[in-house]
């Protein structure tokens, strides 16, 4: 599983793509999920061509492949939805096949209602889109309603299969106070892209360190993924604390001790 490992271009919140790009290959990363968020604006749907153009060629340059979008958009909003359809078109750009989003908000979303049948009503068109460019929907488990991969499989088997679960082994913690293991047991058939996180602290508590440095037990995850023949990409993303990362030399050492604790474990 090695080969399908990439950084998440939000472990570099508050930092250009350019420097997670330089760091994240630095450290050892040939792939990248490129964040398309107002909090994280490596992209985003409304740049020119000329914009997206220089990006590439960023990439290029330093020899990474954008394996997905994260382009987090309400579902529950006409806004969300169009936002989420024209964020189409990097996934097309950039030539990956994923296209990841939550269902609410990227943060701040614990007080929306969600409706399901609005939901699901919303997601048509997006789901057909995907099926005409070739694009795969995963949502994350993120938020209070589908905080665990258990509740996104409850949802998914009322959709078609372009919509899948993008499965963050923290986020099932913080948001859905529930262990990873066999909460991804239960979906693994329905997961097609993962966001490998650590946990510190308390369930409730912003504390996502570098990977090996918290209390998840990988190499458990990984032979979940295996037993259920899992071959989707594997993005890692360290959200870090409300007070951390202060400098980008934290951000960078974080992400290569991340990279050599993994090729440990699965190599």
């Amino acid at each position: 599983m090695f080969h399908n490992l990439a950084i998440n271009s939000n472990t570099y919140h508050g930092f250009s793509l350019e420097q997670a790009i330089k760091g994240a290959s630095k450290a050892g990363f040939k792939q990248i999920e490129l964040a398309a968020v107002d909090h994280t604006p490596h992209l985003l749907a409304d740049m020119t061509d000329t914009e997206l153009q220089a990006k590439k060629t960023l990439l290029e340059s330093y020899g990474m492949t954008c394996i997905g979008i994260g382009a987090h958009s309400n579902l529950l909003t006409d806004a969300g939805i169009e936002n989420l359809l024209n964020s189409m078109k990097l996934a097309t750009y950039f030539n990956c096949t994923y296209l990841i989003t939550s269902t609410g908000e990227a943060h701040g979303d614990t007080d929306i209602t969600h409706d399901e049948k609005l939901l699901i009503k919303n997601l048509e068109p997006v789901l057909d889109k995907c099926e005409e460019l070739g694009l795969t929907l995963a949502i994350e488990t993120h938020g209070t309603h589908f905080a665990t991969g258990n509740s996104l499989k409850k949802l998914a088997q009322r959709l078609n299969n372009r919509f899948t679960i993008n499965y963050d082994t923290a986020n099932v913690i913080f948001y859905g106070d529930v262990l990873p293991y066999d909460d991804l047991t239960t979906c693994i058939d329905r997961v097609a892209f993962i966001h490998l996180k650590d946990k510190l602290g308390k369930n409730k508590e912003w504390n996502f360190p570098a990977i090996g440095d918290g209390h998840l037990d990988f190499k458990r995850i990984f032979h979940v993924l295996e037993s259920g023949n899992f071959n989707g990409p594997i993005s890692v993303e360290i959200e870090f604390t409300p007070d951390d990362p202060k400098t980008l030399e934290e951000v960078n050492h974080a992400v290569e001790r991340s990279f050599y604790y993994l090729k440990r474990l699965l190599e």
